[in-house]
């Protein structure tokens, strides 16, 4: 079987459990190790941005999940999933509103990482971040 392709079906496949409500589908599908946001150096983190803050393991990724279940999707685009050996990305386009009001679109890069077994071992999103640290911040 071919490892491209399946980084690449699975990948669409965490797409299409998040854009049906269906997180533990995508639970299933990450390693119990797995490195959500794990980064050196990360602005968005640094500012606190909750969704983008580093998470790990199945319960980190079921956190984001639930830090995500709270924002309004006007809009969700799978644009695009490319796959090599081992690592797939996602490109997407979104349009979301916070609980704090904000409201913002951004056009994203999911890189996803999967072991031998085919499961998500390490998760970044390639973004603005200062979209995403505007959005964030309180609002009066």
């Amino acid at each position: 079987m071919n490892q491209t392709l399946d980084c690449a079906a699975s990948v669409k496949d965490i797409y299409a459990a998040f854009q049906r409500g269906d997180i533990p589908a995508i639970l299933e599908m990450v390693d119990e190790n797995v490195q959500w946001e794990s980064w050196e150096a990360n602005y968005a983190q640094r500012a606190g941005v909750p969704w983008l803050l580093p998470r790990t393991g199945k319960a980190g990724v079921a956190d984001f999940f639930a830090v995500v279940g709270q924002m309004r999707f006007h809009d969700f685009r799978v644009l695009n999933v490319m796959a090599c050996a081992g690592q797939a990305a996602g490109e997407v386009a979104i349009d979301v509103e916070l609980p704090n009001g904000a409201r913002f679109q951004d056009e994203e890069m999911h890189l996803f990482t999967f072991n031998e077994a085919g499961k998500v071992v390490r998760f970044r999103h390639y973004l603005d971040t200062a979209k995403h640290i505007e959005a964030a911040a309180p609002r009066d």
